[in-house]
């Protein structure tokens, strides 16, 4: 993956220096600027990723060119430096699209770290920005890249339970589009046309939480100077999307309960419940049955959540798919990075299917991206990879004693049997005893193809 440009925007030469340097040695592009007018030429002709700003500069502040950052370039993460007495309107900058801010004097691991979290974040609203845009596509997903059966039953149930009112609870690894299908369920359904508000319930400090679902009134805490309306009536009429679920504290759980099931909240410092019309979708990479067992979550609000549940599957469940996103991210990264490559070799082809995507298709964006940067000709072979792409990672592990046996012995034998009714799945099924769901989940253990 290509390195990321970082602007460093500090109107301290000495803590300019010590943020480049840090970044720099950690393999980051680095350009630094001394006020917010420079920082902002600077933006408007070279590429930048993320802009660690100083929150009080000589010619206004780190909050004003915020502004300018996310009106023309939006995908930009900014993160603040900020002193102990300006801590409050740093927490108001992140309500205008700031991704974190840090106290000075900035300490090393932590400035690593943020910056880390926000690439991550970059890279996972990218994946997310793709998938959507082929979710909203008018051919009612007919269109969508890979159109495997596992993916394709994940859309029938979207077209499903998109007219009903009923929550739903969408459950799956990181990187595999969450929020994608939550959009597609907002965009088929009645509320299409009012708002959809996605808010990372891990991505807000837990004190903040209760403020930004419910709002808050004027004094209600230290800090709170004026009436505050939180993301509950922001999404009155439409559709509110809580990603990552399962970080929300226990005390607040049975508040967001009573929301759901009554329809009315209670701003922080209220004494008066306000009604909300609003669909509630969550989300979770977590198994929330085990957090219910060990108390971390309210069994009342699972279960009232998980009225539908749609589990979305990995990149390791659809194999199918993985030759129609390699051919897309090629011809993305041609464009980028001014390549003529056709393809991939069948060898790489046959090494994907092979191989685990514990990063989903975030992951084979990645490989596909730095393997096309080493290439100097028209198809991606194998050595262009890591070597981790020449071995066996998913299919038949090389286990000692019976279990690797017995594994061994169910690959082989339904991929013989696949070959006997030429892959119809259910003269398979029939043919091994099994039912039809329990051929796809060995299937999917075992990392063989369904070639449909």
């Amino acid at each position: 993956m290509k390195a990321k440009a970082i602007l460093i925007v500090d109107d301290e030469e000495g803590i300019r220096e010590s943020l480049e340097k840090v970044l720099s040695k950690a393999g980051y592009l680095t350009t630094t600027a001394s006020t917010g007018n420079e920082a902002f030429g600077i933006l408007s002709e070279k590429p930048i990723d993320i802009v660690l700003t100083d929150l009080k500069m000589p010619d206004g502040d780190g909050l004003e060119l915020l502004k300018l950052i996310k009106k023309k370039s939006p995908d930009v993460e900014v993160i603040l430096l900020t002193g102990f007495g300006t801590i409050e309107t740093a927490v108001e900058a992140m309500k205008e699209g700031a991704y974190d801010f840090i106290t000075k004097p900035p300490k090393k691991a932590l400035i690593l770290s943020t910056v880390e979290r926000a690439i991550e974040r970059q890279n996972l609203a990218q994946e997310n920005k793709y998938l959507r845009a082929q979710l909203g596509k008018t051919s009612a997903f007919e269109d969508i890249i890979g159109g495997s059966s596992a993916f394709r039953r994940v859309l029938e149930m979207v077209e499903r339970v998109a007219p009903l009112v009923s929550t739903v609870l969408i459950t799956g690894e990181s990187g595999t589009g969450k929020e994608l299908v939550a959009r597609a369920i907002h965009n088929k359904s009645p509320r299409a046309k009012q708002k959809f508000i996605p808010i990372n319930c891990g991505a807000i400090p837990e004190n903040l939480i209760e403020s930004e679902l419910f709002g808050h009134k004027k004094g209600a805490f230290t800090g709170a100077t004026r009436d505050k309306v939180g993301l509950f009536k922001v999404a009155e009429g439409g559709t509110l999307f809580l990603d990552e679920m399962a970080n929300i504290p226990l005390n607040l759980q049975v508040k967001l309960l009573r929301a759901i099931e009554q329809k009315e909240i209670l701003p922080v410092g209220s004494t008066t419940p306000e009604i909300v019309d609003v669909r509630i979708i969550a989300a979770t990479n977590k198994i929330l049955v085990d957090e219910v067992e060990q108390g971390r979550f309210r069994e009342d609000l699972y279960y009232r959540l998980n009225v539908v549940g749609i589990n979305i599957p990995s990149l390791r469940e659809r194999p199918e798919d993985i030759p129609a996103l390699v051919d897309h991210f090629i011809r993305i990264n041609n464009a980028q990075l001014s390549k003529q490559i056709r393809g991939v070799d069948q060898t790489v082809l046959n090494a994907f299917l092979d191989y685990e995507w514990k990063g989903n298709v975030r992951e084979l964006e990645n490989v596909i991206e730095r393997a096309m940067i080493l290439c100097d000709g028209e198809l991606l072979q194998l050595q262009h990879f890591p070597q981790t792409f020449g071995q066996k990672t998913s299919t038949v592990p090389l286990e000692e004693g019976l279990k690797g046996s017995v594994r061994r012995f169910e690959r082989d034998t339904i991929l013989r049997a696949l070959e006997l009714t030429t892959h119809d799945k259910s003269k398979t099924a029939h043919m091994l005893g099994m039912s039809l769901s329990t051929l796809y989940r060995k299937m999917a253990e075992l990392g063989i193809p369904n070639k449909d």
